[in-house]
């Protein structure tokens, strides 16, 4: 009997994480596996360790002390799994809601392919919808370009095999513990955002494969836990500026031979029609956190602290 421990991130929203874990708790495990559920508390103020004891009872709960955001949590939930013995570990938002074949869909898919390290499902906007949030992933260092396929395209059956992808993304991420213990655990230099695409691209270089597994699915409520995002899909300043800050750090770390001497044009190219496209819109205060992103990111200041 093996084991898969998923390991759940919290920090408040109570009712979203219950959510959750209501869904996992329908998923079916395939017979030969153990479904162990471990909820890491990012120290909520809002008293979601205390509704979590109460209905989940068996559902194991680490609460820390502080808020160690989305890489610290997770790697607190990687660490206390794998020394309990996880033959693999999964990562999974506490604002999704999984499908009940999500889990043997995906382990079927790295029992059939013994050279995956990892593999990530087929992700929607959330319930009710067909709206593709995640179809896999594109990473270009080249370009310093990393981004979902499929994104808001409805689901006319356009991804029904299983492929290699260029990333996996953090909101559902499974791994084999071989593949936690050779590439490591997320990087916590980051501040947020871009550590998924980071792991994956160490896994990579360690020469694993990453699958995308279309069969198994996901519903995702988009920023839900972060609060992100405003309404109708435009990011807040601080999202903007905060995912400038981790792409700058993800392309400088992982380019290598003339990607060294492309990446970062290609990122302010981008980054520019960006400003450009958001102002056209109307939204001055993200626009205008690109440049103040560049700026603080060439005098070196820490992401922490910007209030925008």
């Amino acid at each position: 009997m093996r084991t898969l421990a998923v390991v759940v991130l919290s920090w408040n929203g109570a009712e979203l994480t219950l959510d959750t874990l209501r869904s996992l708790a329908a998923c079916h495990v395939p017979e030969s596996w153990r479904l162990h559920t471990l909820v890491v508390d990012n120290a909520s103020t809002d008293g979601s360790p205390q509704r979590v004891r109460e209905e989940f009872p068996g559902v194991e709960l680490l609460v820390l002390a502080e808020n160690r955001r989305f890489a610290g949590g997770n790697n607190a939930g990687i660490e206390r799994a794998l020394y309990a013995g996880a033959d693999a570990v999964m990562l999974l938002n506490n604002d999704v809601v999984a499908d009940p074949q999500l889990l043997e869909k995906l382990l079927a898919a790295l029992e059939e392919q013994p050279q995956a390290g990892a593999v990530a499902p087929l992700i929607y906007f959330a319930p009710p919808s067909d709206r593709i949030w995640y179809g896999g992933g594109r990473c270009r260092p080249w370009l310093a370009h990393s981004s979902h396929r499929g994104l808001r395209e409805p689901d006319h059956g356009q991804y029904r095999s299983i492929e290699d992808t260029g990333y996996l993304t953090g909101c559902c991420l499974l791994a084999t513990a071989e593949a936690w213990r050779k590439v490591g655990f997320l990087d916590e230099r980051y501040f947020i955002y871009a550590e998924d695409a980071d792991w994956c691209l160490r896994a990579r270089a360690a020469g694993y494969r990453l699958l995308f597994v279309p069969t198994a699915r996901l519903w995702h409520r988009v920023s839900a836990s972060s609060g992100g995002a405003k309404g109708g899909g435009v990011p807040s300043a601080w999202k903007v500026y905060q995912r400038l800050r981790a792409n700058l750090t993800l392309w400088a770390r992982h380019t290598h031979g003339l990607a060294r001497l492309t990446w970062l044009p290609a990122l302010l190219a981008q980054q520019a029609a960006y400003a450009a496209w958001l102002l056209a819109r109307g939204h001055v205060a993200a626009a205008l956190a690109v440049p103040r992103a560049l700026v603080d990111a060439a005098a070196k200041r820490d992401p922490a602290g910007v209030r925008l």
